[in-house]
């Protein structure tokens, strides 16, 4: 028997466009002899559809798109996701699901038992867990057909009770079929295939893993699919960060063909760089925009952010504004102005000194007597606020947001001025890695000008600024926020690695003490394994670890 993966990127809500997609690749995979083409988990209307599940008329489009599909399974079988409906009263509304589409017809319903409701994922929220599995039949062939979680409870330290393929191995299948919506994460790719390759190995079944592609505003999904052997032996792995379809044919527990190799590892920064492509690429055009606009100011992180734009939207479509103020350096200028010449993007000059002193005269009433502080720098910030988002109202740009990780932690930045956005292109990257990314960006030639990744980081609102005059020095602020952050440590588990108790406490202060600003924030393109915005639910007015 031929089996097709096909690894798509979906848009959610979109029943047209995810529909005709499907269709289209169920003909090109019958067009390459396949028996069975498969599809990713929900990929009808698309992952995370969040509270489009509570509406009645989304599971309808979901059922009608399925009929459609359906219509199209003539001489070739399909595996698609997609909601159902619980034909029970008692629990939740809807089981996550999958189809198994013969002659035109559904001959088999697959649910997930599994229910991931941590970090990003809140299916429990929406869905009833499966308590009954069966293998499905097809020309001959046993298919244990299981969605994403439900086989991620191999490991030492299982979530759940109970694993679907314990029962279905009692059937005696021939075959393993998993599909999946498995967000990025720079580390994630390795914990999928130690996984997936654990349950082929558990189960002595050759397995088949579709995963989706493509960016839903902050999540990411990097593809990535995958096939095994029985002995758990990585066979072949599709396309990451493109749509792919592959035909694989299956013949006496064998895929045939293939023989075992080695993971395609690539590095972390350049998964982040690919991650944040994609997820620029796609918040654009799912949203029904093309054109973006930033601040430039010539530091790093804004270089880094129209770098990346440049290369999801084409030059063409990124309008860097250049905001100096009395307190930029000329170099600063250079800087911002070299990088706009090695992309060829547009840009404008606008200078907020003006309206920094308009705002200082407006105010010298209220504020008579009072020394110049931290106001007048976030006054600058704003100033600079009003100047890109007048650009986004006047021309229809959306605003990309620039702001790092480091930056987002400890509050280090201005509501309503530098933090305003749509969209947080980095905000997901800490200052230390942005300085790989960097590198990255210029390996084949510079690109961001050297001095910009060299020279001291600045805000440039006061004379002679520079962020270490606020902050640590960012490879120690780094490594605490990560072993804070991703690893969830206390303070004192962090101290007890040979890091300063004052400065832990400080940092992690900071942290909690900047919860209210990151919830004024945009969505944050998501790359780590714990970002901040939906994976990452804090108090505001918390007292623990304040």
């Amino acid at each position: 028997m031929k089996i097709a993966l096909a690894q798509l990127n979906y848009h959610i809500g979109n029943f047209e466009s995810n529909t005709k997609k499907i269709i289209e690749h169920i003909a090109l995979a019958k067009a390459d002899g396949a028996d069975l083409v498969v599809f990713a988990e929900l990929a009808v209307c698309g992952y995370p559809p969040r509270d489009f599940l509570e509406f009645e008329e989304f599971i309808s489009l979901c059922e009608d798109a399925a009929k459609e599909i359906a219509a199209h399974c003539i001489g070739i079988a399909c595996i698609v996701g997609l909601p159902v409906k619980n034909e029970q009263i008692a629990g939740k509304d809807l089981y996550n699901a999958a189809y198994f589409i013969e002659d035109g017809e559904v001959k088999a319903i697959a649910k997930k038992a599994l229910l991931p409701n941590y970090d990003v994922f809140d299916e429990y929220r929406y869905f009833e867990p499966a308590t009954q599995f069966s293998c499905i039949d097809f020309k001959g062939t046993k298919i244990a057909l299981t969605i994403c979680e439900d086989l991620w409870n191999i490991n030492n330290n299982p979530l759940y009770v109970s694993n679907p393929m314990d029962v279905l191995i009692t059937e005696n299948p021939d075959v393993m079929i998993n599909i999946a919506a498995s967000p990025f994460s720079y580390q994630h790719d390795d914990e999928r295939l130690a996984v997936l390759s654990g349950n082929a190995k558990k189960y002595r079944l050759p397995l088949l893993y579709v995963n989706q592609v493509g960016s839903q505003t902050e999540i990411i999904f990097d593809g990535g699919s995958m096939v095994f052997d029985k002995e758990g032996n990585l066979l072949d792995e599709m396309h990451y960060f493109k749509e792919h379809l592959r035909v694989y044919e299956l013949l006496d527990h064998k895929i045939q063909g293939y023989t075992p190799i080695i993971h395609k590892d690539a590095s972390d920064v350049a998964q982040i760089h690919d991650a944040l492509v994609l997820g620029i690429t796609d918040y654009f055009s799912k949203s029904g925009f093309s054109k973006a606009v930033l601040g430039l100011s010539g530091g790093i992180d804004s270089a880094i952010v129209c770098a990346l734009a440049c290369r999801a939207l084409g030059p063409e479509n990124v309008m860097a504004v250049l905001m100096p103020s009395k307190y930029s350096s000329d170099h600063s200028i250079k800087d911002a102005l070299d990088l706009v010449e090695n992309f060829g993007c547009k840009h404008e000059i606008i200078s907020i000194a003006a309206a920094a002193d308009a705002f200082d005269s407006m105010m010298a009433g209220a504020f008579d007597g009072l020394p110049f502080n931290l106001t007048e720098e976030n006054i600058q910030a704003r100033s600079r606020g009003i100047v890109v988002m007048a650009m986004s109202n006047k021309f229809g740009y959306i605003l990309l947001n620039t702001s790092n990780k480091s930056e987002c932690a400890v509050g280090y930045g201005t509501l309503y001025g530098d933090m305003c956005g749509a969209i947080g292109v980095i905000g997901d990257v800490y200052k230390t890695q942005i300085y790989e990314l960097a590198h990255y960006i210029n390996k084949d030639r510079e690109v961001i000008p050297e001095n910009t990744i060299v020279k001291p980081p600045s805000a440039e609102l006061r004379p002679g600024q520079k962020d270490s005059d606020s902050l640590p020095d960012y490879d120690i602020l780094d490594a605490i926020l990560y072993q804070f952050i991703e690893l969830k440590k206390s303070s004192s588990a962090i101290i007890a690695l040979g890091y300063e108790e004052a400065l832990v406490k400080r940092i992690m202060k900071m942290v909690n003490a900047a919860e209210f600003k990151r919830y004024q924030t945009p969505p944050i393109l998501r790359v780590s394994p714990k970002a901040f915005g939906m994976g990452r639910r804090m108090p505001i007015v918390g007292k623990y670890l304040a």
